[in-house]
């Protein structure tokens, strides 16, 4: 079976002068996909429509400087803790330990750098393109020295694997994502477009959130409510209630979790993980800003279906399943699959 082998050029220089290099999948099928080394950021999506039409489906920036500026994590991978912990505060083994706190009174996304912000070593390996960081202890407030290592991966019929492995050297907590932004009309057709994607979250519970968008702690089935999406339906018909995180199963088994689609266009991304939770997020509170090829982003024009573990689950009293506690020594490995189509 062929493989698709990732080519190299330069994406362009941070502002500390630092090289940003830029990595391109293409399947024979014209599914194009580019990664930088900088946030492990996904770039550009390139995805043909049932009539051969190549767009990007991929919100983000056509540059580096757009990057390094404040921006809602377009494609980028997010940690040390993927979404938020409640007034930046946690305890492992009885030591409690302070964050820096960018979202009010709590963190998000790993903090004021998180790994957003790294730029990454990078190899290609084979058909893989390998990225790594040492996240030094005390980083944001985290403990321990923690290795990460993620994996980009496209096969010829279009499943983007990634691939996320971390190691510790002292207990830690570690929740990571990938927050890619998706319009299937393309990056820049916004939230009509968007109200008229199909979607579908093979999820029976989910956490109910406060209005700081904190998790009271409780798990509450879908039933009755406008959070049940287990059966196909258009976004438009609930857009603002489907920003929820959602319990998808047990951590380490891989599963079918979710399925988006734009009919008219043909294009579908399915997402199977071994993650507990898929945090849904249609842009409701994304900032009017100006994106790549001269659109302009505002509130509503995409959906992110960010595999992960439970918001702020180091602090709450649910199944230790439901939550990544590193052990000294011990890796954590986690796979999120796009089949995009």
């Amino acid at each position: 079976m062929s493989v698709i082998i990732p080519t190299e050029d330069t994406y362009g220089r941070l502002q500390d002068g630092r090289p940003v290099r830029r990595f391109t999948f293409t399947t024979p099928e014209k599914l194009t996909v580019k990664v930088i080394n900088y946030g492990c950021i996904i770039t550009e999506i390139l995805m043909p429509d049932k009539d051969g039409k190549i767009q990007d489906i991929n919100l983000g920036f056509d540059d580096i400087a757009g990057y390094e500026t404040r921006h809602p994590y377009f494609g980028s991978i997010v940690g040390r803790f993927a979404n938020r912990i409640k007034n930046g505060i946690f305890k492992i083994d009885g030591q409690e330990y302070s964050l820096a706190k960018n979202d009010g009174p709590n963190a998000i996304h790993g903090g004021i750098k998180g790994f957003d912000r790294a730029l990454f070593d990078a190899n290609v390996e084979g058909d893989k393109l390998v990225l790594s960081y040492k996240s030094p202890d005390g980083e944001e407030g985290y403990p321990g020295e923690l290795t990460l290592v993620v994996t980009y991966q496209l096969s010829p019929s279009g499943d983007l694997t990634l691939t996320y492995r971390a190691t510790t050297s002292k207990p830690t907590c570690v929740n990571l994502t990938n927050h890619a932004y998706f319009n299937l009309a393309g990056h820049g057709a916004g939230r009509k477009s968007l109200e008229d994607h199909v979607l579908q979250i093979n999820a029976d519970f989910y956490t109910p959130l406060d209005d700081a968008w904190m998790p009271s702690g409780e798990i509450r089935t879908v039933e009755g409510t406008k959070m049940d999406i287990r059966k196909p339906d258009r976004v438009g018909t609930r857009i603002h209630e489907l920003t929820c995180n959602y319990c998808v199963g047990e951590t380490g088994i891989l599963k079918d979790v979710a399925k988006v689609e734009l009919p008219s266009t043909g294009r579908f991304i399915e997402v199977r993980t071994t993650e507990p939770a898929l945090q849904c997020y249609t842009g409701c509170n994304m900032e009017t800003m100006a994106g790549k090829d001269f659109v302009t982003y505002q509130r509503y024009g995409a959906i992110c279906l960010e595999a992960q573990h439970h918001p702020d689950s180091i602090n709450m009293d649910i199944p230790l399943r439901f939550y990544t506690n590193l052990k000294t020594g011990w890796s954590a490995i986690f796979y999120t699959d796009f089949d995009v189509k």
